[in-house]
């Protein structure tokens, strides 16, 4: 995967976090032609009494490979409304864009986009929510990259111990009242009883998601090409859509800009006003981003001032 991507040499970022997946994909670097260049980054979350354990861990590690490692502490804000979980995902990704190079590495394997298709699946999400864990994907200024997203977790262990490597464990992962571990522990094992190759069939079945967002992005891509006037959108070209092809454009739209896109109902809810308005209606739907609102028989996508 590399090999077609980048040019030995050229620096990289590894996300490091201590635990067995991510410390192979650093030692696997760190043997390799895309050693020179190489370093490490490791989020201090500090939401864990062991946090400072894994840091050092880290540190130690990255010293006997003779990788550079940079340790980032961030805060996080229990009160977003987000969960933990996920605020303390984006403010991980906030310090990788910080911190790492053109291209930052993360050891997301097999088992990690099965339990992503499925919790996508059982929140009733649409195509790109079942396409899960992108292999390659652009935040900012960095691409993440994950070279290890067909390899199962087996593999990764076996790997470790037959390179002699040791890791941190993460107690949270034992917490079952957290929801990927509920999957990973219990409900994707109790499917592999039934069907052996569940956690491998449901990662095919995210790259076949991911090839019909991929034609899905194409079709709303030629849609704005007949609606689209400037960052506009004329509401007469928007009202000769299906209104799936509607939806799918104004998803499409919203992803480009970087927006969050909203629960389905909302999204149904706003389709069904632009559709209906009358000229001298302005419908609009305020996002966290942003507002999306017609003025003057446009549709507009304006900042949060």
């Amino acid at each position: 995967m590399l090999a077609t991507r980048i040019t030995p040499g050229t620096p990289l970022s590894v996300g490091l976090s201590g635990g067995c997946d991510s410390v192979v994909l650093l030692h696997i670097l760190s043997e390799s032609e895309w050693r020179h260049g190489l370093q490490a980054v490791h989020v201090h979350h500090g939401l864990s009494p062991n946090a400072d354990g894994w840091a050092a861990f880290c540190s130690n590690y990255c010293r006997s490979l003779g990788v550079p490692l940079i340790v980032r502490h961030v805060s996080i804000d229990g009160a977003s409304g987000l969960g933990i979980e996920a605020a303390a995902r984006n403010a991980r990704y906030a310090a990788f864009s910080e911190v790492a190079r053109d291209w930052l590495l993360l050891a997301h394997h097999r088992g990690d986009q099965a339990e992503t298709v499925l919790f996508n699946l059982l929140r009733g999400a649409g195509v790109n929510g079942a396409a899960g864990i992108p292999v390659e994907r652009t935040a900012g200024n960095v691409t993440l990259l994950r070279p290890l997203l067909d390899v199962s977790r087996g593999d990764i262990e076996a790997y470790a111990c037959d390179a002699g490597l040791s890791w941190v464990t993460d107690e949270s992962n034992a917490d079952m009242a957290l929801t990927r571990n509920y999957l990973r522990h219990d409900a994707l094992v109790g499917l592999s009883r039934r069907f052996p190759a569940a956690e491998s069939s449901l990662a095919r079945a995210a790259a076949n998601f991911t090839e019909a967002a991929g034609l899905l992005d194409e079709l709303a891509a030629l849609d704005w090409l007949q609606v689209g006037e400037g960052a506009a959108a004329r509401v007469a070209g928007l009202r000769q859509l299906s209104v799936p092809r509607l939806k799918n454009l104004l998803r499409h739209r919203l992803r480009c800009l970087g927006w969050q896109v909203p629960v389905a109902s909302r999204l149904d809810e706003f389709a069904r006003q632009l559709l209906a308005a009358a000229p001298d209606r302005h419908p609009e739907l305020v996002l966290e981003e942003g507002v999306m609102r017609v003025e003057n028989r446009r549709l507009h996508w304006s900042l949060r001032k």
